[in-house]
């Protein structure tokens, strides 16, 4: 069939548009005459589908306006003009369309450039998260490759100083322990340590086996609506909680004592200390009850466990944990750890949970981002090391199972941790073993120019961002002599005579003892054989005391 022409008219003007876009003249009677030869359907189709560049950008509710005064017998000069006012709405619709994108422009082009090319910001710029954001990306590429990458006449240590500023104000940190975690880990490690601590851990709970099973409390949990999985091949206790359409903390399982809301990282100190049957064993620092429950359920409530804590206020969810968990084997007490060894001794394993700054606990606690410096890390370091002299005090070397410590902290820094080890190797008669777990990251033998005993490689360090647990430190010690070594005495260090109650007395009270008996040794071996001239020795030895 031969192409029809179509008319369309265009603001007033009378223009044909052929099909094969060619521009003809013609009248509206023409266009009357072929519309009534074509039918009223046929020209809806015909007129709907022509590609008109004005008719592309109307709306479809507009054509479809058009079709309806076609059909009614062509468009008048007032319908033409409305056309028009149709057209320049849509235009300025298109324009802000247009003006929004150009606004949204500016830092997509920006943020194409940081990806590009990353250079160091001439002036300040406004705290923009994401503009922060990529610039810290750009900039741990260009010091993972920095001779490549760098800018010319820039050091290594600009693009350090931005990088701390920017994770500063980034993940909300003080610009003290940004220096102090940058030390202890690699640049893309530290991102990663960063982006865990803005995530909460998993919820873990311990079944308490000493009134159930863990096979049974899982499906109890389960059928109240609980997600739960075992938490790892490494713990036969534990549950982590996915979600829960009841609180964890208010069950029935709860209230009975079935389980302890406990993190999964506070059951691997007493995993290490390994409690054996009928011992007795010191927690010093216990509250809130977490890992003294452990240790109860591992020994099935043989033997004693002291549990201590110098918080009286703490030391009431113990009692209430201890009471509610059935454990029947432990005694509550409120005293200073660092005077234990006077108050009691004689253990076969001590557990040291010492109080430090928390940096590994930053996600539970994010105050720890800005409110230590310098001096709360070294008053931690101070007490760690006397609390650690009193724990191995309090140990019996001469135990048959046991004579060992485990030191812990929730922190980690390395002044915390290896440094306090490392002290505690030095001044008493003990040695590293092996912690028992078979994961985990050795401690530190070097950091910066400090230099540890190489035996460090034993303890154990644990991330949140590779171990998904909060951060912790783990050491385990064994005592092979109750003997304080000599070098104590000969230099007195700074951390003991500040304070002596470090020393314990009763370790102290027997050296008088010795220089008695070596002196009556002395005596008898200057005394000569006559018998005569032993009596008048004796008689002398009496009374020079009483002389004197």
């Amino acid at each position: 069939a031969p192409a029809k022409a179509k008319k369309i008219p265009s603001k007033g003007n009378n223009v044909e548009l052929s099909s094969d876009g060619e521009v003809e003249e013609g009248s509206w009677e023409m266009e009357e005459e072929e519309e009534d030869e074509e039918g009223s359907s046929e020209e809806m189709v015909d007129d709907y589908g022509a590609s008109s560049s004005e008719e592309e950008e109307l709306l479809p509710i507009e054509k479809a306006a058009l079709k309806q005064k076609s059909d009614r017998g062509g468009l008048s000069e007032d319908d033409s003009e409305e056309e028009e006012v149709a057209e320049e709405a849509a235009e300025e619709a298109s324009r802000q369309k247009m003006g929004q994108e150009e606004e949204e422009s500016p830092d997509l082009q920006l943020n194409l450039d940081i990806d590009e090319q990353f250079k160091l910001p001439t002036n300040e710029q406004p705290p923009d998260l994401h503009i922060i954001h990529q610039r810290i990306k750009g900039n741990m590429e260009v010091l993972q490759d920095f001779v490549a990458k760098r800018e010319e006449g820039r050091t290594r240590q600009e693009y350090l100083a931005l990088l701390r500023r920017d994770m500063a104000a980034y993940y909300s940190y003080s610009d003290f322990l940004l220096m102090k975690l940058m030390d202890i880990f690699p640049l893309p490690e530290l991102i990663n340590f960063l982006e865990a601590n803005e995530v909460p851990r998993p919820v873990t709970i311990r079944t308490n086996t000493l009134k159930t099973r863990r096979r049974d409390l899982a499906q109890a949990l389960i059928n109240r609506g609980v997600n739960l999985d075992p938490l790892g091949k490494w713990s036969k206790t534990g549950l982590v909680i996915y979600d829960s359409s009841v609180p964890i903390g208010a069950t029935p399982e709860y209230l009975a004592g079935h389980y302890m809301l406990q993190g999964a990282s506070s059951l691997l100190p007493v995993m290490a200390l390994a409690p054996q049957e009928n011992e007795r064993i010191l927690d010093m620092c216990c509250a809130p009850g977490g890992k003294t429950s452990y240790i109860a359920q591992l020994m099935k409530n043989t033997g004693v466990i002291l549990a201590n804590d110098s918080n009286a206020e703490r030391l009431r969810s113990v009692v209430g944990n201890l009471h509610r968990l059935g454990v029947t084997n432990a005694v509550v007490s409120n005293c200073d750890g660092r005077q234990f060894p006077k108050v009691l001794g004689g253990f076969d394993r001590v557990l040291l949970d010492a109080p430090c700054s928390g940096t590994g606990v930053i996600s539970k606690d994010p105050a720890v981002k800005t409110n230590k410096d310098e001096k709360d890390i070294l008053r931690c370091a101070h007490l760690q090391k006397e609390l650690i002299l009193s724990a191995i005090d309090s140990v019996n070397a001469a135990s048959e199972t046991g004579g060992y410590i485990v030191y812990c902290t929730c922190s980690i820094t390395v002044e915390e941790n290896e440094w306090v080890v490392d002290y505690a190797l030095k001044k008493r008669n003990v040695r590293l073993v092996a912690t028992g777990l078979d994961f985990g990251k050795e401690g530190f033998t070097r950091f910066k120019d400090r230099r540890f005993h190489p035996s460090l490689k034993s303890t154990r360090r644990f991330y949140p961002h590779t171990h998904n647990m909060d951060g912790f430190f783990i050491a385990k010690f064994k005592k092979f002599s109750n003997a304080i070594p000599q070098a104590q005495k000969d230099e007195e260090p700074a951390v003991e005579a500040a304070t002596p109650s470090a020393v314990p007395d009763t370790v102290m009270e027997p050296q008088p003892k010795k220089k008695k008996l070596e002196g009556s040794k002395a005596d008898k071996e200057q005394k000569p054989p006559q018998p005569a001239l032993k009596k008048r020795h004796s008689l002398q030895a009496q009374r020079r005391p009483l002389k004197a």
